[in-house]
C-alpha cells in the first residue's frame, strides 16, 4: 500500500503501548488470551480506543480488577461458531457495579463514564471468543482509568 493516500488509516500489525506490555506482565494476560490489535491515537492520528483479543483459556486468580472511566466504555464478547455465533463458547463473570452478570451469549456491554465495572473473569472457554473494548478516548491508560476503585 506504499504511497497511497489513506493508507495512514490502516492497521494490520499489533501495537502496543507501554502500559500495556506492562499490565500484560503483571495480570499474566498472555498465558489466556492472545491481543490481536490496539488502536489508539498514538498510533493512528486522532483514533479512539478500540482492544481485541482472543481468549483461549480460563482466568487464573482475579482476572481484571474493578474499575472507573472518566469515558464511555463498550466491552463485547463475540464467539466463533459461525454455526451458532449468538453462543459464546464460553463463560464470563462481569461486575457492573454491585451486580454480576454470568455471559454465555454474544454480546456488547455498555459502561458509560463513571460506572465501576469488573473484575472481570473468564471461567471458561470451550472454544476461543473474541473480546472487543471500544473507549471513546483517544488513550487507554491511566489518564482517565482509575483502577481498582471500590
Amino acid at each position: 500500500m506504499a504511497g497511497r493516500k489513506y493508507e495512514k488509516y490502516v492497521m494490520t500489525d499489533l501495537k502496543l503501548p507501554d502500559m500495556a506490555r506492562q499490565l500484560d506482565q503483571e495480570h499474566g494476560y498472555n498465558e489466556r488470551a492472545t491481543r490481536v490489535m490496539w488502536l489508539e491515537d498514538e498510533f493512528i492520528k486522532g483514533a479512539f480506543s478500540i482492544i481485541c483479543s482472543w481468549y483461549w483459556k480460563a482466568t487464573d486468580g482475579e482476572g481484571s480488577p474493578s474499575h472507573v472511566h472518566d469515558f464511555d466504555e463498550v466491552i463485547g464478547f463475540i464467539g466463533s461458531d459461525p454455526q451458532n455465533p449468538k453462543d459464546l463458547g464460553g463463560e464470563v463473570e462481569l461486575w457492573l457495579e454491585d451486580e454480576k452478570y454470568i455471559l454465555t451469549k454474544s454480546c456488547l456491554i455498555f459502561a458509560p463514564a463513571g460506572l465501576r465495572h469488573c473484575p472481570l473473569k473468564v471461567l471458561k472457554v470451550d472454544r476461543p471468543f473474541m473480546f472487543l473494548a471500544v473507549s471513546l478516548t483517544k488513550k487507554y491508560g491511566k489518564d482517565g482509568v482509575i483502577l481498582n476503585a471500590h
